[in-house]
């Protein structure tokens, strides 16, 4: 099914305007979700909105917002007074500052969505201001979801992406972690030798696409047995992990990683040599015709 904008508006870098539409750019819906069924007969639970002051149920219809400004005490927001709330944000993505894209700390990146632009007209100014943007990332706010955000817009492939990004103020400090405290400055040079080798052993091309969300797999797995009326077997569960010696497990570590080398090598080796034999086979079968 094709995506639906999230909002629409424009984005605009000093005088430049251009007009875009916004998408979400992650997928909730590979996430899998549960109701809740009465266990008895298996029916799904209705969640009713009950008034406790008339002790009746209430339509949607009769529901408004209310703001908690003392203990018990509420003013009454309605959809008008909000529409009231007239900021730049609300239509425009205003970039007031650029700076290096890798200069925002991946600790403030909230969300992601795609920026796409609204027309032909719009398509040719959106391309160039996307290589001009090359190695930058600008620094602006919108309002969409009912919230000002923080964002950062970034070139990504060929179109720009939007990150929402969380305030400074939103951010624990690491120094607010009691354990982080306790962790040494100062570590054993021969230790962080070892720890490199295994780091630098195990290190290679970053594709995100190879790794699979192996519970949601186990999940699925388990609920189709159900549907199938499958007995379903939960395997054995792994044995915490013994706490060792620093240098012992980063030793074995590099042996493990090792072995795995020339397993996988042997197996290289086994995999040419019988496609050696195969075409050796068959040409002298050729040549035998």
């Amino acid at each position: 099914m094709a995506a639906r904008p999230t909002w629409k508006g424009y984005i605009k870098v000093s005088l430049v305007t251009i007009p875009v539409r916004v998408y979400p750019a992650t997928e909730s819906s590979a996430t899998l979700s549960f109701n809740q069924l009465h266990g008895e007969c298996q029916t799904r639970i209705q969640q009713k909105k009950w008034c406790p002051k008339c002790e009746r149920e209430v339509t949607s219809a009769e529901l408004v917002k209310g703001f908690e400004f003392e203990k018990g005490r509420w003013v009454v927001v309605g959809d008008e007074d909000i529409a009231k709330v007239k900021t730049e944000s609300t239509k425009v993505i205003n970039l007031l500052q650029f700076t290096t894209d890798t200069a925002i700390d991946p600790m403030y990146v909230d969300k992601a969505y795609y920026l796409a632009p609204e027309g032909p007209m719009a398509a040719d100014a959106y391309s160039v201001m996307r290589e001009g943007m090359q190695g930058k990332a600008g620094i602006g706010k919108v309002a969409i979801h009912g919230r000002e955000s923080l964002v950062a817009v970034k070139p990504h492939q060929q179109g720009l992406v939007m990150y929402t990004l969380h305030h400074a103020a939103e951010i624990r400090t690491i120094d607010q972690i009691d354990e982080l405290r306790e962790v040494r400055g100062k570590v054993n040079p021969a230790e962080m030798k070892l720890a490199k080798q295994v780091i630098e052993s195990i290190e290679g091309d970053l594709n995100l696409a190879d790794y699979k969300d192996e519970y949601q797999q186990g999940l699925r797995a388990i609920i189709d047995a159900k549907i199938a009326g499958e007995e379903i077997v939960a395997p054995e569960e792994a044995a915490p992990p013994k706490v060792v010696d620093l240098m012992e497990a980063l030793r074995k570590s590099l042996d493990q990683v090792s072995a795995g080398k020339k397993k996988t090598a042997k197996a290289d080796d086994a995999v040419s040599a019988k496609k050696v034999s195969t075409i050796k086979s068959a040409a002298k079968k050729r040549k035998a015709s």
